[in-house]
């Protein structure tokens, strides 16, 4: 049975149908192939001086609708904004103006004519001709209507996030979002190409998957008759290419990890990794406080909101160990701690942890529930156990179970993983060994033994500092959001029932 709002929208539907037949019997193709506009809008607006009483022409969607018989007004908005349109039957003729009494909010239109001002000083085309381009079926939502003008109400972020074309039409700010973030990404492109790294590709689908502890999307490959993963990292194909001679690479790719869904996490985000050979994680620290100062200067950005604290990103970001913030947490030195002493102090702060959870899986529950909360302000946390970090170089002062890595939290969430990446290749074998063993008693997301990889690591790979940094997380840092789904177009949604 039909909810009457179905049947409201069948309706409407039904009617736009019946105009879409009466333009088909005047003559007029609702669906033509091109149209020639000269301007945007918003060039319309910022130059009215230069272009009052000259010919232009514009296209887009009609967003407001105020017929009033023989003259009306109604509004286009394009891709940089919206223009008022005066027609009056007159001017465009009897024929074009028949066209316009069937048109609704949501066509698509091209628009001739003279730019001029109205007695409200709002900048106007008075049009001379009018062509529709594309018809519209289907009413676009929450339309209201008060004096003439339609408003539009699409605020569900659910429906939002599903339907983001809708979003993209009713909430222009939307669109506005969504062009930072290619300003963005494109000022990191431009900050790693003027320092010499190369912009390569690597495997979306991998017959191993490594490069970060995560759970894998897999697949079927039929010819091959061979499972392969979606990637969870470019890491592990990245140093191949710098153990081939590449100097620096860098690769904006889509990753792909098989777990939850929260306000920080999509099973398919944008991942930026890069590498370069001969420096080490006190050089990249400088190195991505720079790109990410070029990347918000792109974007007109010095000082951002973090949880309620302004932070100004022109000074230097703090730094802090790991082992140092965790005894501030827990009262102790826990750089040599075992499974037990870990397990103890869980309890005692009942703190849950995982059935079989091991020494690294206790660090991380320990860090994630005591420290990253409080990592507001932009802090480099450094030096981490060795046990959950198996691609980074023992710390050079010599302690075992120390590694030189890093990661940058901003907001109580990590933005950037670097390491001095481990190029030992007997050290990194015993690392992807114990990884096996960690599998073996049931971590699902423990690293597995890359043989190919390890063989590159013995022709030799030159020290080399590495970093992965979260392109989706970097965007809602610097334009203020704080759910994922509001910086990526089509984020993963759980099934809903017919609508």
């Amino acid at each position: 049975v039909a909810t009457d709002k179905e049947q409201s929208l069948k309706q409407i539907m039904d009617f736009r149908l019946e105009k879409l037949e009466k333009l088909r019997e005047l003559g007029v193709n609702p669906y033509p192939y091109s149209f020639d506009a000269s301007h945007h809008s918003k060039e319309i607006l910022a130059d009215f001086d230069k272009l009052a009483d000259k010919p232009v022409s514009v296209a887009g969607r009609i967003v407001s609708l105020r017929k009033m018989g023989k003259a009306s007004f109604f509004h286009v908005q394009d891709m940089k904004g919206k223009i008022q349109v005066y027609i009056k039957r007159d001017e465009v003729g009897e024929d074009n103006y028949e066209i316009f009494q069937v048109l609704d909010i949501g066509d698509i239109v091209g628009v001739s004519g003279q730019v001029f001002k109205t007695k409200t000083e709002e900048v106007t085309v008075n049009c001379g001709k009018l062509e529709l381009l594309s018809k519209s079926i289907r009413p676009l939502p929450g339309a209201k209507e008060k004096d003439g003008e339609v408003y539009h109400a699409f605020k569900d972020k659910e429906q939002r996030y599903r339907h983001r074309y809708l979003d993209l039409i009713v909430n222009p700010e939307v669109k506005d979002d969504f062009i930072k973030r290619a300003k963005i990404i494109t000022a990191t492109r431009n900050f790693l190409d003027e320092a010499g790294f190369i912009e390569v590709e690597t495997p979306v689908l991998q017959p191993l998957y490594g490069g970060a502890s995560a759970r894998p999307f897999s697949t079927r490959h039929h010819t091959l008759d061979q499972t392969l993963y979606l990637r969870i990292a470019d890491e592990l194909y990245l140093k191949r290419l710098i153990a081939g001679g590449f100097d620096g690479v860098y690769e904006i790719s889509k990753v792909f990890r098989n777990e939850g869904m929260d306000r920080n996490h999509n099973p398919e985000f944008t991942m930026l990794e890069f590498y370069k050979a001969y420096v080490d994680y006190n050089f990249l620290t400088d190195f991505v406080e720079s790109l990410i100062r070029a990347a918000a200067e792109a974007i007109n950005v010095s000082t951002i909101d973090v949880s309620g604290q302004s932070v100004d990103l022109s000074k230097p970001f703090l730094r802090a160990g790991y082992m140092d913030l965790l005894k501030d947490a827990v009262g102790e030195d826990l750089t040599d701690a075992t499974e037990k002493d870990l397990s103890a102090i869980c309890k005692k702060r009942k703190i849950p942890l995982e059935k079989d959870a091991h020494l690294g899986r206790m660090y991380e529950v320990l860090m994630r529930e005591l420290v990253e909360p409080n990592l507001i302000k932009p802090i480099f946390v450094t030096d981490y156990p060795k046990v959950i970090s198996p691609l980074a170089k023992i710390r050079r002062d010599g302690n075992e179970s120390i590694v030189e890595r890093f990661e940058l939290f901003v907001g109580g969430g990590e933005l950037a993983n670097a390491f001095s990446e481990l190029n030992d290749p007997l050290d990194q074998r015993r690392r992807f060994e114990a990884q096996v063993q960690l599998r073996e008693r049931g971590d699902e997301e423990a690293q597995t033994l890359d043989e190919d990889y390890l063989q590159s690591v013995e022709i030799g790979m030159p020290p080399t500092g590495g970093v992965g940094l979260g392109i989706d997380r970097l965007t809602m840092l610097l334009i203020g959001k704080t759910n994922i789904k509001d910086v990526i177009f089509f984020p993963a949604m759980r099934p809903q029932d017919d609508e």
